[in-house]
C-alpha cells in the first residue's frame, strides 16, 4: 500500500537507490563534521552521528527493492537484464 502510494506520487526505485548512496556519503560527512565542529565531545559523539545517518541507507535500499518489484509488476521498470544482448561463443 505504501509502495503503491509512493509510486503514484512519482517516486521510483532509482530515486530510493540514489538516496541510499547519498546517505552513505552523508554518514561520513556527519561523522567528520561532528568530530571537528563539536570539539571536546569526543569520538563517541561523532560515531553516534555517523551511525544515526548510516541507518538510513538500508531503509532506502529496501524501499528501492520494493519499488523495483512494484515497477516490474506494473510494467513501468525502465531497464531489464533481458535488454542486454547475450554473447555466444562461436564454436
Amino acid at each position: 500500500m505504501i509502495v503503491k502510494k509512493m509510486h503514484e506520487m512519482g517516486v521510483r526505485s532509482e530515486h530510493a537507490y540514489l538516496a541510499g548512496f547519498a546517505s552513505i556519503g552523508l554518514t561520513v560527512v556527519a561523522w567528520a563534521t561532528s568530530l571537528k565542529a563539536e570539539r571536546g565531545t569526543g569520538l563517541d559523539r561523532a560515531d553516534r552521528w555517523g551511525l544515526f545517518v548510516g541507518e538510513w541507507a538500508p531503509t532506502f535500499f529496501g524501499l528501492g527493492l520494493a519499488l523495483s518489484h512494484y515497477e516490474q509488476q506494473d510494467g513501468t521498470l525502465t531497464a531489464s537484464v533481458h535488454e542486454f544482448p547475450e554473447h555466444r561463443m562461436a564454436g
